[in-house]
C-alpha cells in the first residue's frame, strides 16, 4: 500500500513556516540546542513481567509522569505519548529505522535487513515492489475470494471442535491467518502449522529484548527452513511469475538476500497481527454485548469494529527507532544513537490526543487517526489486506455462522506480550 495523504494516519507537520498570518511558526530544529534541555528521566519501576501481563497501567503512568523516559529494564528510551510517537515517524533523518547494536533484534531474528529497518530511498525502492499486490483493487479482485475460502474452511474446523472444546486462536484465528499468508506469499505446499511456527519464532526473536538463547535457537531453525524453501521458489518465480508477494519481490530484481529478508519480515507480521485481530475483535465484542448487538443488526458497522479494536488493542505494541544526532523530544534531551521504543500501544490510548476516554472500547467514537498501522513512509503495507481478511471477512463470517458466539467463562483466557500483544488462549462457546 502506498503512502498517500488519503491513507496516512496523520500528516507530518511543517515546522518552518506559520500556517497563516499572525500565527507563530514552530522553531526550526536547527535553532534548538539540545544542551539547553534536561536529559530524559530514568524510570526504574517498569517491570517487563507486568508489561507482558497487562501493559496498560504502566503505559498510563508513563504518559502522565515521563512520556519520554530511559527505562533500564528494557534498555531503551520508551516514548508513550501520541504526539511524540508521531513526531518520530515524521522524521527519518533524525529517527532512523535502521537501528543497530544490541537493539537490532529484528535483524538478528530474520538474518537479514528487511525494508522495515530501512529509510528512504532504500525503503521506498523495496516497498514499491509489493505495493501493487496489496492495493485495494488487487485485494478485492484477487485476494478477497481466497480469504473467504480460507475462512469457510476453518469455520468447519471450529464447528467440529464443538462448543465445549473450541479455542478460537487454535481452531480458527491462527490457521486462517496462516493460510491467508501462505497464499499471499505464494508458498505452495507450506502447512499452516509450519507457517505459524515460523511466525512465532520470528516474532519471539524480534521481541527478544532480554536475549533469551532458546528463542535464538528457534529463530535459527525457522530461518534455515525458510531459506531452503526460497532456494526452490526464487528460480521458479523467475520463470513463472504470479500475483503473489514473493513473485513480486523476485521479479523486482532485488538481490536474493533482500528477497529473503522481506519474505521473513512478511511471515513475522503478516500472520501474527491478523491472528490477534480476529481474537481481539471477538474478545472486545464479547465484553461489550450492547455493541455486539448493534453490529449484528447493522453489518455496515464492521469497519468501525475493526478500526476501534486495532486502536484499543494494538497487536503491534512497540517498534524501535534510533536517533542519528542529539535531539529534543517532548521537552527532554536524547543523545545521538539513542535506542528508542515507539510505544504505539500506549499512544493509541493517549488521553491528551483522543477526545473521548481512549481506555474505553467504543465503536461510535469520533474518528481520529491512530498509529496501530504506523505512520508516514512506514505505514503498514498490509493495511488493506488485513482490513479485508479480518474486518470484512473472517470475523463477520464467524458471527454469521455462530450468531451467539461468546467467550467460554468456564475455561481460562490468556494474554501475553507488549512488543507484540495478543490472546494466546480464547475459549469460545455457542448454543447448538
Amino acid at each position: 500500500m502506498t503512502d498517500t495523504a488519503a491513507t496516512r494516519p496523520m500528516s507530518c507537520p511543517v515546522t518552518h513556516a506559520p500556517a497563516s498570518a499572525g500565527e507563530s511558526a514552530l522553531p526550526l530544529r536547527g535553532t534548538v540546542d539540545p544542551a539547553d534541555f534536561p536529559p530524559a528521566p530514568e524510570v526504574d519501576w517498569v517491570a517487563p513481567g507486568e508489561l507482558a501481563a497487562d501493559p496498560y497501567p504502566t503505559y498510563r503512568r508513563l504518559r502522565h509522569e515521563a512520556p519520554v523516559a530511559w527505562v533500564p529494564a528494557v534498555n531503551k528510551y520508551l516514548v508513550t505519548s501520541y504526539h511524540e510517537c508521531h513526531e518520530i515517524e515524521c522524521d527519518q533523518q533524525i529517527y532512523t529505522a535502521d537501528v543497530g547494536g544490541s537493539g537490532a533484534t529484528m535483524l538478528r531474528a530474520l538474518g537479514g535487513h528487511p525494508m522495515l529497518r530501512k529509510d528512504d530511498p532504500d525503503h521506498a525502492s523495496e516497498r514499491s515492489t509489493i505495493n501493487p499486490t496489496l492495493r485495494p483493487k488487487m485485494v478485492k479482485s484477487v485476494w478477497s475470494e481466497v480469504f473467504t475460502r480460507n475462512a469457510r474452511t476453518y469455520l468447519d474446523v471450529l464447528a467440529d471442535a464443538g462448543p465445549g472444546a473450541a479455542e478460537l486462536n487454535r481452531d480458527y484465528a491462527a490457521p486462517v491467518a496462516s493460510q491467508n499468508l501462505v497464499d499471499l506469499l505464494g508458498l505452495p505446499d507450506v502447512d499452516v502449522e509450519d507457517m505459524r511456527r515460523w511466525s512465532h519464532a520470528f516474532i519471539a526473536g524480534t521481541g527478544n529484548l532480554l536475549d533469551d538463547p532458546d528463542i535464538w535457537v528457534r529463530c535459527e531453525q525457522a530461518r534455515t527452513e525458510v531459506d531452503a524453501l526460497l532456494d526452490v521458489l526464487i528460480p521458479f518465480y523467475e520463470k513463472h511469475p504470479n500475483e503473489s508477494m514473493t513473485s513480486a519481490l523476485v521479479g523486482s530484481g532485488l538481490p536474493r538476500q533482500a528477497v529473503a529478508a522481506n519474505v521473513k519480515l512478511t511471515i513475522t507480521g503478516g500472520m501474527n497481527e491478523p491472528q490477534h485481530m480476529i481474537t481481539n475483535m471477538v474478545w472486545a465484542l464479547s465484553r461489550h454485548p450492547d455493541q455486539q448487538r448493534r453490529v449484528s443488526e447493522d453489518r455496515s458497522l464492521w469497519p468501525a469494529v475493526f478500526d476501534e479494536t486495532v486502536r484499543w488493542l494494538s497487536p503491534i505494541g512497540m517498534y524501535p527507532r534510533q536517533t542519528t544526532r542529539p535531539v529534543v523530544l517532548g521537552g527532554v534531551r536524547l543523545p545521538a544513537g539513542a535506542a528508542i521504543g515507539v510505544v504505539v500501544g500506549s499512544a493509541n490510548r493517549d488521553e491528551r490526543y483522543f477526545d473521548a476516554d481512549p481506555a474505553v472500547f467504543d465503536i461510535s467514537r469520533p474518528r481520529r487517526p491512530h498509529l496501530a498501522f504506523g505512520s508516514g513512509v512506514h505505514l503498514c503495507a498490509g493495511h488493506w489486506a488485513a482490513k479485508s481478511a479480518v474486518g470484512e471477512i473472517a470475523v463477520p463470517l464467524l458471527y454469521e455462522r455462530f450468531p451467539d458466539l461468546r467467550i467460554d467463562i468456564t475455561r481460562e483466557t490468556r494474554w501475553d506480550g507488549w512488543v507484540f500483544r495478543g490472546l494466546t488462549d480464547l475459549p469460545v462457546t455457542w448454543d447448538n
